[in-house]
């Protein structure tokens, strides 16, 4: 099995290395990332200027753009063959419910599975980073899951808590949850005196309960949210259409 690694916090990561080294034994091993940590970059593509690839001392290449890029550029020209499966992580971080909209971790295993392959974006529930070993654990079970049950293209967001594999308490297949609304910016100076602004903190989960991810990382489980990209809202199609059908005659100026 060949598996394509990427990641958004950059490829120093520690949580990248790890997933490399130990996924080693099970599978051939190619890493794609950024140069830089490109966290909340979602799924932007660099199309104002073209990419470099370059290769770090540990063989690792890393692409001066976004995390959507090394999986593009991977999976489009840079290799000599399509990657069995993309892998996105070990993030070191939570992407649960709305953080998946913004998260890069997510938009590099998007790409994957936009393109074809079997994806998974993994992260680990904290900003710590004390136990990456239980990421990758999971990760080597579900890769191995595939290749002894291939399935077609799917996508997988998988959070798992910061514990010893030995207190985390089973595996759940979740929904995404929600957050309220996010925290205020914070209007700070610059050191010559101009105005500006870093953007808050993402708000507490509104929608937390029974079935969510934030639900099952809190229970101490793993949380598996399979993903889907069709962003479109069928429930009001046929209002819509009847909503633009309706006479303007009469309407305020």
């Amino acid at each position: 099995m060949r598996i394509l690694l990427s990641n958004d916090d950059g490829y120093f990561a520690p949580g990248l290395e790890r997933l490399a080294a130990d996924l080693a034994s099970h599978a051939e091993i190619t890493v794609v990332a950024p140069e830089r940590d490109r966290s909340g970059a979602s799924n932007s593509l660099t199309l104002d200027r073209p990419l470099t690839v370059r290769r770090a001392p540990n063989g690792f290449l890393f692409v001066n753009g976004t995390p959507t890029d090394c999986v593009h550029l991977a999976v489009t020209g840079l290799l000599e063959y399509l990657p069995d499966m993309v892998i996105s992580g070990i993030n070191l971080g939570a992407n649960m419910g709305d953080d998946t909209i913004y998260s890069g971790t997510v938009a590099a295993a998007t790409e994957g599975y936009l393109l074809g392959i079997p994806s998974i974006a993994v992260s680990l529930t904290s900003k710590v980073g004390r136990h990456f070993e239980s990421a990758a654990k999971v990760v080597i079970e579900l890769v191995q899951r595939q290749r002894l049950h291939p399935s077609g293209p799917w996508l997988l967001n998988v959070n798992v808590p910061d514990l010893p594999e030995r207190e985390i308490k089973g595996r759940r297949v979740t929904r995404l949850g929600k957050r309220h609304k996010a925290e205020p910016v914070i209007k700070t100076q610059t050191p010559r005196g101009e105005i500006c602004y870093w953007v808050g903190g993402a708000g507490a989960a509104a929608d937390a309960g029974e079935g969510t991810d934030f639900h099952a990382v809190e229970a101490a489980c793993v949380s598996v949210t399979p993903l889907q990209i069709d962003l479109t809202l069928h429930s009001q199609m046929a209002p819509l259409a009847k909503w633009l059908v309706t006479d303007l005659q009469g309407a305020a100026a």
